[in-house]
């Protein structure tokens, strides 16, 4: 119980890391002139922030394998602690580039968490939809920090990003400092119970690339990470012009809010219905209501909560539908690492960190409807729509173990 405890801490921790990157990236972003540049380069912190994992997700996992899941966490919250540091010296000496240096800090930080969270918990749970329901309530706690990140940020800095730097936002940066250095005091004194071989040498007989539902898992888990971070990043693009980064900033953060809802859900009925069926259901609503979305546009207003104070305000129709998208994200990476992972035994770490190099997707996929979003908000969810597409295709087809006759030690 205490090493459950401590995996969903370091769960929470993960979310405030990578939200803090899309509002800030905006403060940055409103220093260009250009309306399409300052789209773009105001992702391009997020887009570091997500190429970490590119570069870390293999050694990750290898240092997983090699020194066990509490050395790997407790140097993850170094890294964690100095990325941070990174970004707060950017304000200072008002250099993108070191906080760019910084943001990519923070990503190879949260990879290596990842890395250790995911395989920990699905363990602990012995695998299968027990395993996945300890990953949706850590997903819980994480959804909780994520929604919490960007209302923050927004409720700092005010309506208008006109003069703000990331100096604004320092308080947010103390904060996950803070965090982080009590979180290691605490691992370092939690007893860690590491699973049986773990910081011992393994023989692979074969590479985790020999699994087929596994490589297209990792693809899967490309898009999904793409879309859980470009939807809600678009949505305060799309309404931002009208009604300003705070309430903008709000409403990407209910999306969070939903996605904490949709875990918490899914932590009651992971146990009872299978990650593919979970997965079937919310990826076809996910794809319907970014369509509705995209279609009906601003055609109808609706009442919606714009600060902390649940003041409503009117809102195009297209803002709740996208807004909606969460309660359907919420469950997809746990259900697809539990899929892509199921039956690999003793090649869960190897294959931990080449799934977490794909989650280079939640930079990569944004980057690209941040270009069509500079011309159409609405016409760039076409990406995530396509991505979430073939999340649809994978737990339909590409999810089935073909290689249930290769025998695992």
């Amino acid at each position: 119980m205490i090493t459950i405890i401590a995996m969903m801490f370091l769960y929470a921790m993960i979310a405030f890391v990578t939200n803090l990157a899309a509002p800030v990236g905006k403060i940055w972003g409103a220093s260009f002139d250009d309306p399409a540049q300052a789209e773009r380069m105001g992702m391009l912190g997020n887009l570091f922030n997500f190429l970490a994992y590119l570069i870390m997700g293999i050694p990750a996992g290898n240092i997983l394998s090699k020194y066990g899941y509490k050395k790997t966490a407790l140097a993850a919250i170094v890294l964690g602690f100095l990325g941070i540091g990174v970004q707060w010296l950017s304000g200072v000496s008002s250099s993108f580039a070191v906080y760019l240096t910084g943001a990519l800090l923070c990503g190879f930080c949260v990879c290596m968490l990842n890395t250790v969270t995911n395989p920990m918990l699905n363990l602990l749970g012995g695998g299968g939809n027990r395993g996945n329901q300890l990953n949706m309530i850590g997903g819980t706690l994480n959804s909780l920090s994520g929604s919490l990140t960007p209302m923050l940020v927004g409720a700092i800095i005010g309506e208008s990003l006109v003069g703000k730097t990331i100096a604004d936002v320092n308080i947010m940066l103390y904060m996950a400092m803070g965090v982080f250095a009590l979180i290691f005091i605490i691992l370092l004194l939690t007893p860690i119970a590491e699973p049986e071989g773990a910081g011992q040498q393994i023989t692979y007989e074969r590479s985790a690339w020999s699994f087929r539902h596994f490589v297209l898992g990792t693809i899967a888990i490309f898009f999904y990470v793409g879309v859980e971070v470009g939807v809600p990043a678009t949505l305060i693009s799309y309404l931002k012009p009208t009604a300003g980064f705070a309430a903008a900033s709000f409403v990407a953060g209910l999306y969070w809010l939903l996605m904490l809802i949709g875990r918490t859900i899914g932590s009651f009925i992971g146990g009872k219905v299978s990650s593919r069926a979970m997965v079937i259901c919310v990826a076809s609503v996910a794809i319907a209501l970014m369509v509705g979305a995209m279609i009906g546009g601003d055609a109808v207003q609706v009442m919606m909560p714009t600060n902390w104070a649940f003041v409503m305000a009117p809102m195009p129709i297209a803002a709740l539908l996208i807004m909606l998208v969460g309660l359907c994200t919420s469950v997809m990476w746990g259900s697809i690492f539990n899929m892509a992972t199921e039956g690999l035994g003793k090649y869960t770490a190897k294959a931990s960190g080449i799934f977490m190099m794909m989650v280079v997707g939640g930079g990569v996929v944004p980057q690209i409807q941040s270009m069509i979003a500079a011309h159409d908000c609405l016409i760039s969810y076409i990406v995530p729509v396509i991505g979430v597409a073939y999340i649809l295709w994978y737990a339909l087809v590409g999810s089935k173990n073909v290689n249930k006759d290769i025998k695992i030690d």
